[in-house]
């Protein structure tokens, strides 16, 4: 499908999804589970906030002196792995 070119080609796309509109019918396989939308959704906005709480902690950690060694492996990965993923320019 090819982008509108003139004012003629824009009121042609536009009366053909109009038309489309009108004519949709839904059906059962198409439905949607909004309450599968929403715990994924749900899981997604935990993650973000974990993710955060495990930024802020290992910055908290950096202060206190813990070598990225140490959080490496508190976190589940190496030690260069946790200063690229949670370190700052002044870290490296």
């Amino acid at each position: 499908m090819t982008m509108p070119r003139t004012v003629q080609d824009i009121l042609d796309h536009a009366e053909e999804l109009a038309k489309r509109f009108e004519d949709y019918e839904p059906t059962p396989e198409g439905e949607r589970a909004p309450e599968v939308y929403a715990e994924l959704r749900g899981a997604v906005l935990s993650r973000s906030d974990a993710e955060r709480s495990i930024r802020d902690a290992v910055h908290r950690a950096r202060e206190h002196g813990y070598s990225w060694a140490f959080i490496g492996t508190v976190v589940g990965t190496s030690g260069e792995a946790a200063r690229q993923r949670y370190g700052h320019k002044k870290d490296a």
